[in-house]
Protein backbone atom coordinates (compact mmCIF):
# COMPACT_ATOMS: atom_id res chain seq x y z
CA UNK A 1 0.00 0.00 0.00
CA UNK A 2 1.27 3.47 -1.03
CA UNK A 3 1.47 6.02 2.01
CA UNK A 4 -1.22 8.51 0.18
CA UNK A 5 -3.99 5.86 -0.97
CA UNK A 6 -7.08 7.29 -0.30
CA UNK A 7 -5.85 11.28 -0.40
CA UNK A 8 -7.63 13.21 -3.27
CA UNK A 9 -5.89 15.97 -4.44
CA UNK A 10 -7.75 18.82 -6.90
CA UNK A 11 -4.60 19.88 -9.15
CA UNK A 12 -5.55 23.40 -10.89
CA UNK A 13 -2.01 24.01 -11.13
CA UNK A 14 -0.56 24.19 -15.25
CA UNK A 15 3.19 24.53 -16.53
CA UNK A 16 5.85 23.00 -14.45
CA UNK A 17 6.00 23.47 -10.96
CA UNK A 18 2.62 23.04 -9.85
CA UNK A 19 1.98 20.05 -11.75
CA UNK A 20 5.67 18.11 -10.48
CA UNK A 21 4.62 18.32 -7.04
CA UNK A 22 1.10 17.07 -7.66
CA UNK A 23 2.70 14.11 -9.84
CA UNK A 24 4.74 13.50 -6.85
CA UNK A 25 1.99 12.74 -4.84
CA UNK A 26 0.35 10.68 -7.14
CA UNK A 27 3.38 8.03 -7.15
CA UNK A 28 3.10 8.42 -3.29
CA UNK A 29 -0.39 6.56 -4.50
CA UNK A 30 -2.48 9.89 -4.10
CA UNK A 31 -5.57 10.42 -6.57
CA UNK A 32 -4.85 13.42 -8.55
CA UNK A 33 -7.33 15.07 -10.41
CA UNK A 34 -6.11 17.76 -13.55
CA UNK A 35 -8.29 20.57 -13.60
CA UNK A 36 -8.23 22.51 -16.64
CA UNK A 37 -10.42 24.48 -18.97
CA UNK A 38 -10.65 22.91 -22.50
CA UNK A 39 -10.62 26.45 -24.29
CA UNK A 40 -7.39 27.21 -22.53
CA UNK A 41 -5.78 23.96 -21.45
CA UNK A 42 -1.98 24.01 -20.00
CA UNK A 43 0.48 25.83 -21.49
CA UNK A 44 2.91 22.84 -22.11
CA UNK A 45 0.02 20.85 -23.83
CA UNK A 46 1.49 23.12 -26.69
CA UNK A 47 5.37 23.04 -26.66
CA UNK A 48 6.39 23.64 -29.53
CA UNK A 49 8.76 21.38 -31.16
CA UNK A 50 11.07 23.53 -33.71
CA UNK A 51 13.72 21.61 -34.71
CA UNK A 52 16.60 24.51 -36.23
CA UNK A 53 16.86 24.06 -39.46
CA UNK A 54 12.82 24.38 -39.66
CA UNK A 55 11.54 27.50 -41.47
CA UNK A 56 9.05 27.52 -38.76
CA UNK A 57 7.55 25.63 -35.42
CA UNK A 58 5.85 22.60 -35.85
CA UNK A 59 2.38 23.16 -34.41
CA UNK A 60 1.91 20.42 -31.13
CA UNK A 61 -1.36 19.17 -30.42
CA UNK A 62 -2.83 19.24 -26.89
CA UNK A 63 -1.67 15.78 -25.77
CA UNK A 64 1.22 15.27 -27.27
CA UNK A 65 3.21 18.08 -25.32
CA UNK A 66 6.66 16.43 -24.35
CA UNK A 67 6.31 18.60 -20.93
CA UNK A 68 2.97 17.92 -20.34
CA UNK A 69 3.43 14.40 -20.50
CA UNK A 70 6.61 14.33 -18.36
CA UNK A 71 5.11 15.89 -14.93
CA UNK A 72 1.60 14.63 -15.29
CA UNK A 73 2.22 11.15 -15.09
CA UNK A 74 -0.47 8.80 -13.14
CA UNK A 75 -3.17 11.98 -12.85
CA UNK A 76 -6.65 11.80 -14.03
CA UNK A 77 -8.02 15.10 -16.41
CA UNK A 78 -11.37 16.98 -16.12
CA UNK A 79 -12.30 20.08 -18.22
CA UNK A 80 -13.95 22.69 -17.30
CA UNK A 81 -14.83 26.07 -18.22
CA UNK A 82 -14.22 28.63 -15.27
CA UNK A 83 -15.79 31.47 -17.31
CA UNK A 84 -18.78 29.95 -17.15
CA UNK A 85 -20.82 29.56 -13.19
CA UNK A 86 -21.60 26.32 -13.85
CA UNK A 87 -18.16 25.05 -14.27
CA UNK A 88 -17.03 26.88 -11.21
CA UNK A 89 -19.59 25.24 -9.47
CA UNK A 90 -18.56 21.52 -9.90
CA UNK A 91 -15.14 22.84 -9.79
CA UNK A 92 -16.43 23.51 -5.96
CA UNK A 93 -18.31 20.50 -5.69
CA UNK A 94 -14.97 18.71 -6.52
CA UNK A 95 -12.75 20.42 -4.33
CA UNK A 96 -14.64 19.69 -1.29
CA UNK A 97 -14.71 16.20 -2.06
CA UNK A 98 -10.95 16.50 -1.87
CA UNK A 99 -8.62 16.10 0.61
CA UNK A 100 -6.09 19.21 -1.59
CA UNK A 101 -6.62 21.87 -3.55
CA UNK A 102 -3.51 23.41 -5.48
CA UNK A 103 -3.10 25.60 -7.42
CA UNK A 104 -0.14 28.35 -8.44
CA UNK A 105 -2.43 31.29 -10.13
CA UNK A 106 -1.56 34.51 -9.36
CA UNK A 107 -2.99 34.82 -5.91
CA UNK A 108 -6.72 36.07 -5.58
CA UNK A 109 -7.90 34.22 -8.54
CA UNK A 110 -9.03 31.23 -7.04
CA UNK A 111 -10.74 33.23 -3.93
CA UNK A 112 -12.12 35.39 -7.12
CA UNK A 113 -14.06 32.25 -8.38
CA UNK A 114 -15.27 30.93 -4.95
CA UNK A 115 -12.73 28.51 -4.53
CA UNK A 116 -10.36 29.92 -2.17
CA UNK A 117 -9.47 28.52 1.01
CA UNK A 118 -11.72 30.54 2.96
CA UNK A 119 -14.74 30.20 1.11
CA UNK A 120 -13.58 26.29 0.71
CA UNK A 121 -12.91 26.26 4.54
CA UNK A 122 -16.05 27.24 6.19
CA UNK A 123 -17.90 24.14 4.40
CA UNK A 124 -15.17 21.70 5.14
CA UNK A 125 -12.64 23.07 7.64
CA UNK A 126 -10.23 20.27 7.49
CA UNK A 127 -9.13 21.39 3.98
CA UNK A 128 -5.64 21.32 3.31
CA UNK A 129 -5.17 24.16 0.37
CA UNK A 130 -1.55 24.50 -1.33
CA UNK A 131 -1.57 27.97 -3.20
CA UNK A 132 2.01 29.08 -4.90
CA UNK A 133 2.51 31.93 -6.54
CA UNK A 134 5.38 34.15 -7.38
CA UNK A 135 5.64 35.71 -4.55
CA UNK A 136 3.58 34.61 -2.16
CA UNK A 137 0.05 35.90 -1.29
CA UNK A 138 0.92 39.19 1.07
CA UNK A 139 4.10 41.82 0.93
CA UNK A 140 4.12 44.29 -1.57
CA UNK A 141 4.72 42.80 -4.54
CA UNK A 142 2.15 39.96 -4.25
CA UNK A 143 0.12 40.51 -7.25
CA UNK A 144 3.54 40.11 -9.21
CA UNK A 145 3.63 37.06 -11.52
CA UNK A 146 6.48 35.40 -13.28
CA UNK A 147 8.12 31.89 -14.33
CA UNK A 148 11.35 30.51 -13.54
CA UNK A 149 13.46 32.71 -14.94
CA UNK A 150 12.18 35.57 -12.72
CA UNK A 151 11.82 33.31 -9.56
CA UNK A 152 15.64 32.58 -9.86
CA UNK A 153 16.39 36.21 -10.58
CA UNK A 154 14.20 37.35 -7.56
CA UNK A 155 15.53 34.71 -5.31
CA UNK A 156 19.22 35.60 -5.59
CA UNK A 157 20.24 32.76 -7.86
CA UNK A 158 20.97 34.39 -11.14
CA UNK A 159 23.30 36.45 -9.55
CA UNK A 160 25.58 34.37 -8.37
CA UNK A 161 25.43 31.79 -11.32
CA UNK A 162 27.47 32.19 -14.25
CA UNK A 163 31.38 33.43 -14.99
CA UNK A 164 33.28 36.07 -12.89
CA UNK A 165 33.84 38.36 -16.22
CA UNK A 166 29.89 37.92 -17.63
CA UNK A 167 26.32 38.72 -16.63
CA UNK A 168 24.03 36.67 -14.17
CA UNK A 169 22.74 33.06 -15.47
CA UNK A 170 19.57 32.16 -15.26
CA UNK A 171 18.90 28.13 -14.83
CA UNK A 172 15.91 26.87 -16.33
CA UNK A 173 13.40 24.52 -15.34
CA UNK A 174 15.56 23.01 -12.37
CA UNK A 175 14.06 26.02 -10.15
CA UNK A 176 10.63 24.74 -11.01
CA UNK A 177 11.10 20.94 -10.32
CA UNK A 178 13.36 22.38 -7.15
CA UNK A 179 10.15 24.36 -6.09
CA UNK A 180 8.12 21.43 -6.67
CA UNK A 181 10.14 19.21 -4.42
CA UNK A 182 9.01 21.72 -1.61
CA UNK A 183 6.22 22.13 -2.32
CA UNK A 184 4.96 18.60 -1.94
CA UNK A 185 6.79 18.42 1.11
CA UNK A 186 4.73 21.38 2.39
CA UNK A 187 1.22 19.12 1.01
CA UNK A 188 2.84 16.03 3.44
CA UNK A 189 3.44 18.20 6.73
CA UNK A 190 0.03 19.34 6.53
CA UNK A 191 -1.24 16.18 6.18
CA UNK A 192 0.64 14.77 8.82
CA UNK A 193 -0.26 17.52 10.76
CA UNK A 194 -3.70 16.82 9.68
CA UNK A 195 -3.81 13.15 10.49
CA UNK A 196 -2.72 14.18 14.29
CA UNK A 197 -5.27 16.98 14.96
CA UNK A 198 -7.89 16.76 12.40
CA UNK A 199 -7.22 20.24 11.30
CA UNK A 200 -6.81 21.55 7.36
CA UNK A 201 -4.06 24.50 6.57
CA UNK A 202 -3.30 27.03 4.04
CA UNK A 203 0.23 26.43 2.51
CA UNK A 204 1.20 29.94 1.09
CA UNK A 205 4.14 28.99 -1.20
CA UNK A 206 6.54 31.80 -2.45
CA UNK A 207 8.33 30.54 -5.52
CA UNK A 208 10.97 33.44 -5.13
CA UNK A 209 11.88 32.57 -1.78
CA UNK A 210 11.69 28.44 -2.34
CA UNK A 211 14.68 29.97 -4.69
CA UNK A 212 16.06 31.91 -1.68
CA UNK A 213 15.84 28.72 0.53
CA UNK A 214 18.65 26.89 -1.08
CA UNK A 215 21.12 29.47 -1.05
CA UNK A 216 21.69 29.86 2.56
CA UNK A 217 25.44 30.06 3.12
CA UNK A 218 25.65 32.59 0.48
CA UNK A 219 23.78 35.36 2.32
CA UNK A 220 24.87 34.22 5.87
CA UNK A 221 28.56 34.98 3.88
CA UNK A 222 27.24 38.09 3.42
CA UNK A 223 25.83 38.52 6.94
CA UNK A 224 29.06 37.55 8.64
CA UNK A 225 31.46 39.93 6.09
CA UNK A 226 29.65 42.54 4.54
CA UNK A 227 31.06 41.01 1.10
CA UNK A 228 28.94 40.20 -1.49
CA UNK A 229 29.29 36.95 -2.91
CA UNK A 230 30.17 36.93 -6.48
CA UNK A 231 29.91 34.75 -9.46
CA UNK A 232 33.11 32.09 -9.53
CA UNK A 233 32.13 29.95 -12.29
CA UNK A 234 33.03 26.30 -11.66
CA UNK A 235 35.85 27.42 -9.10
CA UNK A 236 35.95 27.06 -5.07
CA UNK A 237 36.35 29.53 -2.60
CA UNK A 238 39.22 27.27 -1.09
CA UNK A 239 39.62 24.50 -3.22
CA UNK A 240 41.50 23.89 -6.27
CA UNK A 241 41.45 22.27 -8.29
CA UNK A 242 38.03 22.68 -8.72
CA UNK A 243 36.75 22.85 -12.45
CA UNK A 244 34.97 21.51 -15.47
CA UNK A 245 37.46 20.39 -18.00
CA UNK A 246 36.69 19.49 -21.80
CA UNK A 247 37.94 16.36 -22.82
CA UNK A 248 38.52 14.82 -26.21
CA UNK A 249 35.69 14.80 -28.56
CA UNK A 250 32.99 16.72 -29.27
CA UNK A 251 31.45 18.86 -26.42
CA UNK A 252 32.39 16.06 -23.71
CA UNK A 253 33.53 17.65 -20.15
CA UNK A 254 34.25 16.05 -16.53
CA UNK A 255 34.08 17.36 -13.28
CA UNK A 256 37.15 17.50 -10.89
CA UNK A 257 37.78 18.62 -7.45
CA UNK A 258 40.62 18.19 -4.89
CA UNK A 259 40.28 18.32 -1.94
CA UNK A 260 43.80 17.74 -0.07
CA UNK A 261 47.40 17.98 -0.60
CA UNK A 262 47.56 14.37 -0.57
CA UNK A 263 44.64 13.76 -3.41
CA UNK A 264 46.74 16.71 -5.29
CA UNK A 265 49.80 14.25 -4.84
CA UNK A 266 47.73 11.32 -6.41
CA UNK A 267 46.02 13.10 -9.40
CA UNK A 268 49.57 14.54 -10.22
CA UNK A 269 50.64 10.70 -10.59
CA UNK A 270 47.84 10.07 -12.63
CA UNK A 271 48.30 12.95 -15.16
CA UNK A 272 52.27 11.69 -15.10
CA UNK A 273 53.38 14.92 -13.24
CA UNK A 274 54.43 13.26 -9.49
CA UNK A 275 56.72 16.42 -9.87
CA UNK A 276 53.56 18.72 -9.63
CA UNK A 277 52.89 17.95 -6.07
CA UNK A 278 56.81 19.60 -5.22
CA UNK A 279 56.78 22.53 -7.47
CA UNK A 280 56.12 25.47 -4.94
CA UNK A 281 53.48 26.86 -7.14
CA UNK A 282 50.74 24.01 -6.32
CA UNK A 283 52.15 22.26 -3.20
CA UNK A 284 49.74 24.03 -0.63
CA UNK A 285 46.09 24.61 -1.25
CA UNK A 286 46.56 28.22 -0.37
CA UNK A 287 49.09 28.12 -3.37
CA UNK A 288 46.95 25.98 -6.08
CA UNK A 289 44.48 28.09 -5.36
CA UNK A 290 46.70 31.71 -5.86
CA UNK A 291 47.94 29.69 -9.19
CA UNK A 292 44.51 28.29 -10.02
CA UNK A 293 44.32 29.35 -13.54
CA UNK A 294 47.88 27.97 -14.47
CA UNK A 295 47.15 24.42 -12.81
CA UNK A 296 43.58 25.07 -14.80
CA UNK A 297 46.14 24.88 -18.17
CA UNK A 298 48.04 22.22 -17.19
CA UNK A 299 45.67 19.87 -16.15
CA UNK A 300 42.84 20.74 -19.05
CA UNK A 301 45.81 19.93 -21.61
CA UNK A 302 46.19 16.45 -20.09
CA UNK A 303 42.20 16.22 -20.51
CA UNK A 304 41.61 17.62 -23.49
CA UNK A 305 43.76 14.62 -25.36
CA UNK A 306 41.45 11.97 -23.87
CA UNK A 307 38.62 9.56 -23.61
CA UNK A 308 36.15 11.19 -20.91
CA UNK A 309 34.96 8.19 -19.63
CA UNK A 310 38.32 6.00 -19.63
CA UNK A 311 39.65 9.39 -17.42
CA UNK A 312 36.80 8.91 -15.36
CA UNK A 313 37.73 5.88 -14.43
CA UNK A 314 41.40 6.01 -13.70
CA UNK A 315 40.45 8.76 -11.41
CA UNK A 316 37.54 7.17 -9.70
CA UNK A 317 40.31 3.87 -9.10
CA UNK A 318 42.69 6.58 -7.71
CA UNK A 319 39.73 7.71 -5.46
CA UNK A 320 39.75 11.23 -6.65
CA UNK A 321 36.26 13.08 -6.61
CA UNK A 322 35.19 12.85 -10.28
CA UNK A 323 32.27 12.56 -12.83
CA UNK A 324 31.67 13.29 -16.19
CA UNK A 325 29.35 15.91 -17.39
CA UNK A 326 26.38 13.98 -18.66
CA UNK A 327 24.15 14.61 -21.72
CA UNK A 328 20.75 13.47 -22.39
CA UNK A 329 22.00 10.35 -24.83
CA UNK A 330 24.75 9.98 -21.94
CA UNK A 331 21.74 9.27 -19.13
CA UNK A 332 19.31 7.33 -21.43
CA UNK A 333 22.48 4.99 -21.74
CA UNK A 334 23.57 4.92 -18.27
CA UNK A 335 23.64 1.09 -17.17
CA UNK A 336 23.49 2.40 -13.29
CA UNK A 337 20.17 4.73 -13.96
CA UNK A 338 18.90 1.37 -15.99
CA UNK A 339 19.85 -0.63 -12.89
CA UNK A 340 17.74 1.25 -11.08
CA UNK A 341 14.59 1.49 -13.48
CA UNK A 342 15.17 5.69 -13.31
CA UNK A 343 13.13 5.91 -16.75
CA UNK A 344 9.68 4.39 -17.06
CA UNK A 345 8.18 3.26 -20.58
CA UNK A 346 4.31 4.40 -21.33
CA UNK A 347 2.48 3.47 -23.73
CA UNK A 348 0.73 6.92 -25.51
CA UNK A 349 -2.76 6.65 -27.59
CA UNK A 350 -1.65 9.38 -29.98
CA UNK A 351 2.23 9.58 -30.04
CA UNK A 352 3.39 5.51 -29.04
CA UNK A 353 6.08 4.95 -26.03
CA UNK A 354 7.20 7.47 -24.47
CA UNK A 355 10.20 6.94 -22.44
CA UNK A 356 10.08 9.36 -19.33
CA UNK A 357 12.07 9.98 -16.28
CA UNK A 358 10.70 8.76 -13.29
CA UNK A 359 10.69 9.60 -9.46
CA UNK A 360 13.99 9.75 -8.04
CA UNK A 361 13.42 7.06 -5.06
CA UNK A 362 12.11 3.79 -4.22
CA UNK A 363 9.79 2.58 -1.18
CA UNK A 364 10.65 -1.12 0.25
CA UNK A 365 6.68 -1.17 1.06
CA UNK A 366 5.38 -0.53 -2.58
CA UNK A 367 6.30 1.35 -5.50
CA UNK A 368 3.76 3.52 -7.75
CA UNK A 369 3.22 2.19 -11.02
CA UNK A 370 3.72 5.34 -13.35
CA UNK A 371 0.92 5.55 -16.02
CA UNK A 372 0.92 7.81 -18.89
CA UNK A 373 -0.47 11.32 -18.58
CA UNK A 374 -3.85 11.50 -19.31
CA UNK A 375 -5.65 12.96 -22.30
CA UNK A 376 -7.65 16.40 -21.85
CA UNK A 377 -11.11 15.74 -20.88
CA UNK A 378 -10.51 11.59 -20.43
CA UNK A 379 -11.98 11.22 -17.27
CA UNK A 380 -14.72 13.56 -17.35
CA UNK A 381 -17.13 10.98 -16.84
CA UNK A 382 -15.64 9.12 -14.39
CA UNK A 383 -15.49 12.11 -12.14
CA UNK A 384 -18.56 13.99 -13.03
CA UNK A 385 -20.97 10.41 -13.13
CA UNK A 386 -19.33 8.26 -10.41
CA UNK A 387 -18.22 11.19 -8.03
CA UNK A 388 -19.64 14.03 -8.32
CA UNK A 389 -23.22 11.71 -9.25
CA UNK A 390 -24.03 13.79 -12.64
CA UNK A 391 -26.31 11.69 -14.66
CA UNK A 392 -26.03 10.80 -17.99
CA UNK A 393 -28.11 13.59 -19.53
CA UNK A 394 -26.68 15.93 -17.16
CA UNK A 395 -23.52 15.36 -18.70
CA UNK A 396 -24.90 15.91 -22.34
CA UNK A 397 -25.95 18.79 -21.44
CA UNK A 398 -23.19 20.23 -20.00
CA UNK A 399 -21.36 19.17 -23.59
CA UNK A 400 -23.76 20.93 -25.48
CA UNK A 401 -22.98 24.06 -23.59
CA UNK A 402 -19.43 23.99 -23.89
CA UNK A 403 -19.05 23.54 -19.65
CA UNK A 404 -17.24 20.55 -20.83
CA UNK A 405 -15.48 19.12 -24.25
Amino acid sequence: MLPLEGVRVADFSWVWAGPYSTMLLATLGAEVIKVEGHKRTDLTRHSVVWSLPAPAPTAVLPNQGMSYNSVNMSKKSLTLDLTKPEGVRLAKRLALMSDVVADNLRPGAMARLGLGYENLRQERPDIIVLSSSSRGQKGPQWDYGGYATIHHAIGGGAYITGYPDDAPSHSGGDVDLMNSTGMAFAVLAALYYRAQTGEGQFIDYSQCEGVTSLFGEIFLGYEMTSQVPERMGNAHPVYAPHNVYRCWGVDRWLALEIHSDEEFATLAKVIGRPELAQDRRFATMAARKKNEAKLDRIIGAWVRLRDRDWMVNEFCKADLATAPSRDAPDLYADPHLRARRAFVTIDHPEIGQLELVGVPWKMSDGEAVLNRAPLLGEDNDYVLHKLLGLSRKEITELRKQEVIM
